[in-house]
């Protein structure tokens, strides 16, 4: 009848995450254990642990897990708004180190520096994502705005609202981005015809459209250098 699983503090000291991250540090410890961390206790009849393994379980992977949102966090058994917040903002503190390595002011030469500072963020989402880099006239991204959210396999976005956003901050140029969450970054025939699109409107409103990038899983394609703008 003893089937539940043992609580942390039936764990032995010396096998605790907290105690291995501050021995061995955290480059040995687990998924599970790291996310442990982050959610500090478990519930009375499992450990942190164990609540970990059942979050990791429940996405899939950490990959999902990045863009599970706070309703999908709370629907697992366990895991309630506070400790949804606390993954949260765990997550969200990895993808701003990750964009600050590069530095406040990123001067974008080639199409790899504009990859370079979206990829990270881009690579694991679970829907497209279409993102617009703000540049000024010296080519530094002066800000960054995702316009559009879409479905598996589909970004929805239209050019009046890119330069819109792209007049309001004053913008010399732009770059648009998104993701294919399959990790193939090919073009698709709709990727192509709106960059077409949005090419066009940014001769008429004068703002230029340097490039549009679409990110894969760790690679990227740029259809100005295929040739599509």
């Amino acid at each position: 009848m003893e089937s539940r699983s043992m609580i942390l503090r039936e764990v032995p000291h010396e096998e605790r995450p907290r105690e291995r991250m501050m021995k061995y540090g955290a480059e040995a410890l687990s998924h599970a254990e790291l996310l442990a961390i982050l959610l500090r206790t478990g519930t009375q009849s499992q450990s942190a642990v164990h609540l970990a393994g059942a979050v990791l379980k429940q996405c899939g992977s950490l990959r999902n897990l990045m863009d599970m949102s706070m309703e999908e966090l709370t629907a697992i058994r366990g895991i309630g708004p506070a400790k949804a917040l606390q993954l949260r903002a765990g997550i969200e503190l990895g993808r701003r180190i990750t964009r600050s390595r590069l530095g406040d002011a990123v001067v974008v030469q080639r199409p790899q520096d504009a990859a370079d500072y979206v990829m990270e963020e881009l690579r694991y989402l679970k829907k497209e994502h279409f993102v617009c880099l703000f540049l000024n006239t010296k080519n530094h991204i002066i800000a960054r705005e995702t316009l559009s959210v879409g479905t598996l396999n589909a970004s929805l976005v239209h050019p009046r609202e890119v330069f819109r956003a792209a007049i309001q901050r004053n913008s010399a140029s732009i770059i648009c981005v998104h993701n294919h969450p399959s990790g193939d970054p090919t073009p698709s025939p709709e990727d192509i015809a709106l960059t077409e699109r949005l090419a066009e409107a940014g001769q008429l409103v004068g703002i230029e459209l340097l490039d549009h990038l679409v990110i894969g899983d760790g690679q990227f394609v740029s259809l100005k250098e295929q040739g599509y703008m």
